[in-house]
This record gives C-alpha cells, sequence and structure tokens, in this order.
C-alpha cells in the first residue's frame, strides 16, 4: 500500500503550560485537499505551523512519503517538499511576476547579472501547468487581480517542487469570479498529484474545494469526515460544539 503524502501522528505543543495542539493526528493523501477547521484558538494554525517548520512540537511523529523527518525549520520543511501559500501571499508588489517566482532564488547569467529571459521563460512555462489564461507577465504583481496574485505564489512553490501546499485563507477578500478561479488553481494542483491542507473559515469554500475536513477545538481534534459523507451543518455542529457527528471519525476525546 502506498505510503500517506503526509502524516502527523499524535502531534502535541504547549505555550506557557497551556496546551495549544494536544495529541493530534492528520494525514494527506497525493492530490487529496484537506481542510482543517475550527474557532480562532482551536489550534489548527499552530498545528500547520509545525508541520511548515515555524514551530517544533514537544512531542509526535510527522512523516513523509512513509518516512518519519524532523522539521526543524522551514528550510527543512521546503526540502521535503513542503511550501506554504500565505494569506498575505508574500508577494514583492513592485516586480513582475518572473522576479516574484525567483525571489531571493535569482538566476543570474555567467558574468554575473540578472539572467531575466530565462526567468521569465521557466515562469511561463510553470504558469502553463498551473493557469493557461495567465497572460500579465511583464505587469509588477501589484496591478494584478487576487486569483492571478495567487497563481504567482503557487507558481514559486511548485516551481520548486513542492509536493505538500500550506494554503492560509485562499480565497479570503476574493470576489465569485477570483474564488472560482482559485478553485481552478486547486483542482489543477490536484491532478498534478500534488496535496493541499487548506485553512479556512469559509464553509461553503471549504465544500467546494476540499475532499475531507478535520475540525479543531481547544487544541484537540474533534474530526475528521469525507465532505460527501457530513453536511455543513453537521460541521458547524464539530465546530461550535465539539460533537461527532455519524458520518465523521472522532477524534481522541471527541463527543460522539
Amino acid at each position: 500500500m502506498k505510503p500517506k503524502l503526509v502524516e502527523m501522528r499524535d502531534v502535541s505543543i504547549a505555550f506557557g503550560g497551556i496546551k495549544a495542539v494536544d495529541r493530534v493526528s492528520v494525514d494527506l493523501d497525493e492530490g487529496e485537499v484537506v481542510a482543517l477547521l475550527g474557532h480562532n484558538g482551536a489550534g489548527k494554525s499552530t498545528l500547520i505551523k509545525i508541520l511548515s517548520g515555524a514551530y517544533r512540537a514537544d512531542s509526535g511523529e510527522i512523516r513523509v512519503r512513509g518516512e518519519t523527518v524532523d522539521i526543524a525549520s522551514p528550510r527543512d520543511a521546503k526540502r521535503y517538499g513542503i511550501e506554504t501559500i500565505y494569506q498575505t501571499l508574500a508577494l514583492a508588489d513592485n516586480v513582475d511576476a518572473a522576479a516574484n517566482v525567483f525571489l531571493g532564488r535569482e538566476r543570474t547569467t555567467r558574468w554575473g547579472t540578472l539572467d531575466d529571459a530565462t526567468m521569465e521563460a521557466e515562469t511561463r512555462k510553470v504558469m502553463a501547468r498551473l493557469n493557461p489564461h495567465f497572460r500579465r507577465f511583464t505587469e509588477p504583481v501589484r496591478a494584478l487581480s487576487g486569483g492571478q496574485r495567487q497563481s504567482v505564489a503557487i507558481a514559486r512553490a511548485i516551481y520548486f517542487d513542492a509536493r505538500v501546499l500550506i494554503m492560509d485563507e485562499p480565497t479570503a477578500a476574493l470576489g465569485p469570479a477570483e474564488t472560482r478561479q482559485v478553485g481552478d488553481l486547486v483542482g489543477e494542483l490536484k491532478r498534478q498529484g500534488i496535496g493541499i491542507f487548506l485553512i479556512s473559515h469559509d464553509i461553503h469554500d471549504v465544500f467546494d474545494l476540499a475532499d475531507r475536513v478535520a475540525v479543531m477545538k481547544n487544541g484537540r481534534l474533534v474530526g475528521t469526515a469525507r465532505v460527501g459523507d457530513v453536511t455543513k451543518d453537521e460541521v458547524l455542529g464539530m465546530i461550535i460544539l465539539g460533537k461527532c457527528p455519524p458520518g465523521a471519525e472522532p477524534g481522541p476525546g471527541a463527543e460522539a
């Protein structure tokens, strides 16, 4: 049997004696979207920061493709093909798509100057895989729409061989057309076998984009479920009340 793309097993972390994440286990397959849900302070962002290398877990285990790994920094995470697309996108607004894709990893010519032609050609190649309708390669990214900016941020991640993407509120503040564009991007990433952890407060978004949901409350995992096996109201019940419905697999200590 093929190993999971990512497995987090019994992961815990405490700050000042308060357990922000308490024995949480989640996993992710290739070409799958798992949405992490919960109120502010539920622990979902902290859990993901452990996977991205921003925090180090006090206990538990992380496996990537069946191999136990030690992720002590964002650099470690990148080495294992784990990239984070932050809500802010962390783009340099004053330069174009290619400059953003290669930001901090610029290509140079043998004379030591920036190799703009190669960087633009490579950006066009990766964007053709991701968003073939993207045409605004020479404009500063500040001029792009929210959906196009997401394309640039994702292109940067997958060009450098990301296999796992952490997407933080990818449709926040986007209109309906741009939200659909992000949905198309997610669909294309899935077709390419990339796994996605999606952090979102928008329940409608989640049901449109995710294959499974994992709900956290007070640092603990309430449960996980395939989106086809639960209703939106049942997921809201998991978030608000911490109760696990019949169609979901309960986490440790969850209420039935």
